[in-house]
């Protein structure tokens, strides 16, 4: 009976520990808008990079960014990814290996996309365009503020002005800061000067701004609040590709990499995230690649603009590196996978399975 006793006991303690690390456990959710699994896992495309009609100094990209071999020309356009998280963590999709991700919606675009990832179903019915509609589907992001260990630890933010609406923030109650919003409340003299430099710096585009923006208006809210589940999205990608521009389409992507490094960097400095933080990174939609001309474009008569990747490292993360096994996976089990590590119930909406990382 004592025996049986100290098992009981034993067990209550092991459980508490797992509740515990779970509920210490933090998730930043990162995507490249429209980046291809091409340039992920080869890197600079030979017939792109050399094209004049793409590309107005090739001999300077060249420099930067040609390699002998696909890894060295990913090596050189992604270094901390290929330099480091694929020692530590997972690289899903690299479809030359038969290991695919791809989305479930069937619109191949931007607020379906950002639609499935953020809330686990594709809604091909009532999400059918980019127009600025509040979601009617609830996001990750709002289920985990709705409860009491995530009330007021959630934040978005993204380049792209339509995210609001897909966050559906008057209703949710996350604060999302994208396209050219400010900082708002509390702020260091680092977000006053970002709200004094993002009026001064023209962007290209007139919804989307320049991703510097929205990344040290993310790392200056991660530094201040802590919030438990972080949403960035870098949008750039895709909008130097709709122009055409594969040169700096490329220095984007490049300096994305940096990015990611520099908010990696800060969560192992933080003692409030350091060993505790999970990242998750991928995709809205791919683009396209035959012919030429369409890696310029996405959506359902674009072939191939549903093929999407996956990059996990972090806390307990499997150190797997590039998945070379053939395989599939899906972008609507990205939500389902972030509320399995919050220690969420899963519910009968979120429609893909938690991955096994």
């Amino acid at each position: 009976m004592k025996n049986k006793f100290l098992s009981l006991i034993i067990a209550i303690v092991a459980m508490f520990r797992v509740n515990a690390q779970n509920s210490d456990t933090k998730v930043i959710l990162i995507t490249l808008d429209g980046f291809r699994w091409q340039e992920l896992f080869t890197g600079a495309d030979s017939l792109l990079i050399g094209n004049k009609d793409y590309v107005h100094k090739a001999d300077m990209l060249k420099e930067a960014f040609w390699g002998d071999t696909p890894t060295e020309r990913r090596e050189a356009l992604l270094p901390f990814i290929w330099g480091q998280v694929e020692e530590m963590g997972q690289i899903h999709g690299n479809r030359t290996l038969g290991n695919k991700v791809d989305l479930t919606n069937s619109m191949w675009f931007s607020y379906p996309g950002y639609n499935e990832i953020l809330t686990g179903t594709a809604d091909d019915k009532n999400i059918r365009s980019n127009d600025k509609i509040p979601n009617p589907n609830t996001t990750i992001l709002e289920r985990y503020n709705n409860t009491p260990e995530g009330k007021g630890k959630v934040a978005a933010f993204g380049s792209w002005d339509v995210f609001p609406f897909i966050v559906n923030e008057e209703r949710s109650g996350v604060p999302v800061n994208a396209g050219f919003e400010k900082a708002t409340e509390n702020l260091n003299s680092r977000e006053e000067f970002l709200n004094e430099l993002q009026d001064q710096i023209p962007s290209p585009w007139g919804t989307v701004r320049l991703d510097a923006f929205t990344h040290h208006y993310a790392l200056e809210h991660m530094k201040k609040e802590h919030p438990k589940l972080v949403f960035i999205s870098y949008g750039e990608t895709d909008d130097f590709a709709h122009d055409g521009d594969y040169q700096s389409y490329l220095k984007s992507a490049h300096n994305t990499d940096t990015l990611i490094k520099d908010l990696w960097d800060f969560t192992q400095q933080d003692d409030f995230y350091k060993d505790q933080t999970v990242f998750l990174i991928t995709t809205d939609h791919g683009r396209g690649t035959e012919p030429l001309d369409t890696w310029r474009s996405h959506g359902n008569d674009i072939n191939g603009a549903g093929s999407v990747w996956m990059i996990a490292f972090g806390k307990d993360i499997g150190p797997k590196g590039e998945v070379k096994q053939s395989g599939q996976l899906y972008s609507n089990q990205i939500a389902s996978t972030i509320l399995k590590i919050l220690d969420m119930p899963i519910s009968k909406e979120v429609k893909g399975k938690p991955m096994k990382l």
